[in-house]
């Protein structure tokens, strides 16, 4: 909530704010189970227990089980967890090439993904592949839809190929991609492939869900996915992550490190306990108020590009309306003047805070995604991403729209 003096926060899509029963969880914990998990007295039973609670609301929160998942520092870590476990599941199950160290190396794992990817995935694939370690083909979206098309990610497919990676949702676009239907073809490739050749290792699959929990269901049964990547602070908790896993599957997960055994191995370390607790506190939130937030997102996004169309008429355009299915807090919005400059908006206005895309791109190239994504390159250099919470307010937005058409008159006198 904010008053009339506060800025508008409207950048979900980059962090959010703790939610209030998340920052008392932590806190508990700090007080009150501050306990080594690995001890065996009360003091670390109690930290265990408090992690396994958490393990467990996690769960719930995506229909996994306990034992599907373990707990790591965010994002980045989840991911590049995945594409190492998928290389080592390739060497240690790639029955055609073990025999022959020749071949070994000539047939390299390889790896698909799309071109609208989270850096966490884009460059480690990038440094592998020009390291000579792994064979990566990046998937154009679709320029009418801004989503992956399923066949073209299945014509991709090679007889090496060990992974396959799509983030379930854009951060930037805010367009959920067809992970369901993607799942179910590659389930079935892999039980073809097991019949016709056992020297074929089955392709794992992996999305990356960060910006889609909190904000949509999920749930890896009817995704069909081996691998799914928890963040945190993109649904009120704290800066910790998780990785889902199918711990049915007979070893898909490997460690990229080795320490005291905790995480049963995969992730070893003496756990951060308070933030495990925020965490599972922020997934417990969700299990039992996804719907309200849900809508509430909607109606506040719906009124924002509403309020936008009467503030700017034809001056505006949106990137992801009329498109694929999108999340329900994302707007996407490209001034048609090509004079007016994103960046420049926003380096002007002094009440809203928001982005022209992703937060943490490791370079300058703030617009590559929208481009990607089939966005004229002068509509993606006068987007900005307005991206709406649970608790946005009508009057918030009332304002920050004001300040905004204020701004875009004063620096372009328009």
């Amino acid at each position: 909530m904010s008053t009339k003096e506060d800025p508008i926060y409207l950048d979900y899509n980059a962090t959010t704010p703790v939610a209030p029963e998340v920052v008392e969880a932590i806190a508990d914990t700090l007080k009150n189970a501050w306990g080594n998990p690995s001890s065996k007295y009360d003091a670390g039973k109690k930290a265990k227990m408090v992690v396994e609670t958490a393990r467990k609301n996690v769960a719930e929160m995506i229909g996994a089980k306990e034992s599907d998942i373990i707990f790591t520092s965010g994002g980045t870590e989840g991911n590049n967890l995945v594409i190492h476990s998928a290389i080592q599941y390739y060497h240690d199950n790639n029955a055609v090439n073990s025999q022959n160290t020749t071949k070994r190396r000539k047939f390299l794992p390889h790896i698909i993904t799309s071109n609208i990817e989270h850096d966490s995935i884009a460059l480690p694939l990038k440094h592998l592949s020009e390291k000579g370690i792994v064979e990566v083909t990046f998937v154009p979206v679709s320029k009418q839809t801004a989503a992956i098309e399923v066949e073209e990610v299945m014509k991709e497919i090679q007889p090496n190929t060990s992974l396959i990676s799509v983030m379930l949702a854009n951060n930037e676009t805010g367009i959920i991609q067809p992970i369901s239907l993607l799942g179910k073809k590659i389930r079935q490739l892999n039980y073809q492939r097991s019949q016709l050749s056992s020297s074929l290792p089955p392709i794992l699959f992996h999305t990356d869900a960060a910006q889609a929990l909190g904000k949509i269901p999920v749930n890896v049964d009817d995704l069909h996915v081996d691998f799914l990547t928890v963040v945190g602070h993109k649904f009120y908790g704290p800066r910790v992550g998780a990785l889902y896993f199918n711990s049915d599957k007979d070893k898909i997960l490997y460690p990229m490190y080795f320490g005291g055994g905790q995480e049963r191995s995969y992730r070893p370390g003496t756990e951060n306990v308070a933030m495990i607790a925020g965490l599972g506190k922020a997934a417990e939130l969700i299990v039992r108020n996804l719907d309200i937030y849900q809508k509430n997102m909607t109606k506040s996004r719906d009124y924002l590009e509403n309020k936008l169309k009467e503030a700017f008429g034809k001056l505006v355009s949106f990137n992801n309306c009329g498109k694929a299915e999108r999340l329900p807090n994302t707007c996407s919005v490209a001034f048609t003047n090509n004079k007016i400059k994103g960046q420049d908006i926003l380096e002007k206005t002094c009440t809203i805070q928001a982005s022209v895309g992703a937060a943490c791109h490791s370079n300058n190239s703030k617009q590559s995604v929208l481009i990607a994504s089939g966005i004229p390159i002068e509509l993606a250099e006068s987007t900005l991403r307005l991206t709406t919470g649970r608790d946005t307010r009508d009057e918030d937005i009332d304002r920050a729209v004001s300040d905004l058409r204020k701004t875009v008159q004063n620096i372009y006198n328009l």
